[in-house]
């Protein structure tokens, strides 16, 4: 699919109560498609800067991808001018952290704001999964709203943060928690052709973790929703044959029961492809999650600058229309009965 965007025209939503304008697409720094963590400098400038000059505002990292890599490399290719730009990091507590995670927090965005090169970040985020109970890194709800949170208000109030967040993964009841506490201002959804359930009903039986409906609770509750895995870490190219600089190996969340069989089910998706609907496996993927209005941007991690543009262009295509939409449920009621 050959780029055709002009600058400035990625749309913009605005990310829940913070009133910011974040761009519909958001560059992912991380380590599945592996450009911020392992690519060529002059590479990984060179798609910062064409991002910036298409409209795209959001800029997502944390300290865990390329082993602060990707941090490094995002401050660098921002370069002295951040006007316009909008910075996400994250923390991942261990299970030793849980004696005293406030040292392990403060620590962490200490250190990410010195790879970023900047004095504070725009929405700082809590990555651990989220369970009903505590468990090692499983951190439950009542833990994030008494024993974490307090220190991320801190941060806040510090200046070191604007807004804050968290990945919502985990068990739905303690996600829900999270999400109308009132505390928290935006949430990372895994939500995909494959993952569907944090967006819209899916029918009983159907083969995938259930995010129920966060997208909606979220927009219900003024927390900005930022979707993630949109291309089921590349399975929804419909190919097992990873890039060079992409993890070799790609976990699926909340989806099949490994990358070998979401790729078989993006596959299966190919006569929406074939109909018409779209050019392409990944430009599918792209425009159905986009054609969710209570969606405010979607994440997609890329290992070429030509990756990022063809998801740019997908997003600027817009939604899928309803008669695809209607044949992928149709696809997906197979699944279920295959299951």
């Amino acid at each position: 699919m050959e780029p055709t965007l002009q600058e400035g025209t990625v749309e913009r939503r605005k990310l829940g109560r913070t009133g910011l304008d974040v761009s519909l697409l958001t560059f992912g720094c991380g380590a599945v498609g592996g450009l911020m963590t392992k690519g060529d400098p002059a590479d990984q400038d060179r798609a910062v800067a064409w991002a910036r000059d298409n409209g795209i505002n959001h800029f997502d990292t944390a300290p865990l991808y390329g082993n602060t890599a990707s941090e490094t490399n995002l401050g660098r290719a921002l370069g002295t001018d951040r006007s316009g730009v909008i910075v996400s990091t994250k923390v991942r507590l261990s299970a030793a952290d849980r004696a005293d995670p406030e040292t392990a927090i403060r620590d962490s965005i200490e250190g990410s704001l010195r790879r970023l090169r900047q004095d504070h970040v725009d929405l700082f985020q809590f990555h651990n999964t989220i369970g009903t109970a505590p468990d090692g890194m499983v951190f439950s709800a009542g833990e994030v709203l008494d024993a974490i949170l307090p220190v991320f208000e801190a941060l806040r109030g510090e200046g070191k943060t604007r807004y804050l967040g968290f990945t919502a993964n985990g068990e739905v009841q303690a996600l829900h928690r999270l999400v109308r506490s009132g505390r928290l201002d935006a949430a990372q959804v895994f939500y995909n052709v494959l993952v569907p359930s944090a967006g819209e009903a899916v029918p009983e039986g159907y083969p995938g973790q259930d995010y129920g409906q966060l997208l909606h609770v979220a927009a219900e509750n003024g927390v900005g929703s930022i979707g993630v895995r949109v291309l089921a870490g590349g399975a929804l190219s419909g190919s097992e044959t990873r890039h060079p600089l992409g993890m070799p190996v790609v976990d699926p969340i909340g989806s099949g029961r490994d990358y070998a069989e979401d790729a078989a089910r993006a596959r299966a998706l190919q006569p929406v492809v074939d109909a018409g609907h779209t050019a392409s496996l990944p430009e599918l993927a792209v425009r159905y999650v986009i054609s969710n209005p209570a969606l405010s941007t979607t994440e997609i991690g890329i290992a070429t600058l030509e990756e990022l543009q063809q998801a740019a262009d997908a997003v600027n295509t817009g939604p899928l229309k309803a008669e695809a939409l209607s044949q992928i449920d149709a696809i997906r009621a197979g699944w279920v009965r295959a299951d």
